[in-house]
């Protein structure tokens, strides 16, 4: 009997990178790929020495880890729209993390360092 779970996901996953992302450009030097991502953002909160909870958020791209060929590491950079993302670890919870139940799309954190030259 076929999983119509997976097979339903899988479906969804290539509706959103065909229908709901635009193409950026992943850069681990000295190479560079082009893939289509899905904008995101995650919130997080961070307690400082005195207790103050200080409350932020990081840009995420969502891209198919087949499309992207390797996993993510910190320091890598993403051209999109004109402006770079460094691909960061966020707190203790890597700098990715799987978008779906079946392991299919990466959900990379990101901050914002400037225009792309």
């Amino acid at each position: 009997m076929a999983d119509l779970l997976r097979q339903g996901s899988q479906w969804l996953e290539q509706m959103r990178t065909a229908h709901c992302s635009s193409p950026v450009e992943y850069r681990r030097p000295p190479d560079a790929v082009v893939v289509n991502a899905t904008y995101g953002k995650t919130d997080f909160e961070v307690a400082d020495e005195s207790g103050l909870t200080i409350g932020s958020h990081v840009w995420d791209f969502l891209i198919l880890a087949d499309a992207l060929g390797f996993e993510p590491e910190p320091g890598d950079v993403i051209a999109a729209d004109g402006r770079r993302y460094e691909v960061m670890n966020l707190g203790g919870d890597g700098c990715w993390r799987w978008s779906d139940p079946y392991r299919q799309t990466y959900r990379i954190h990101t901050k914002d360092i400037g225009a792309d030259a």
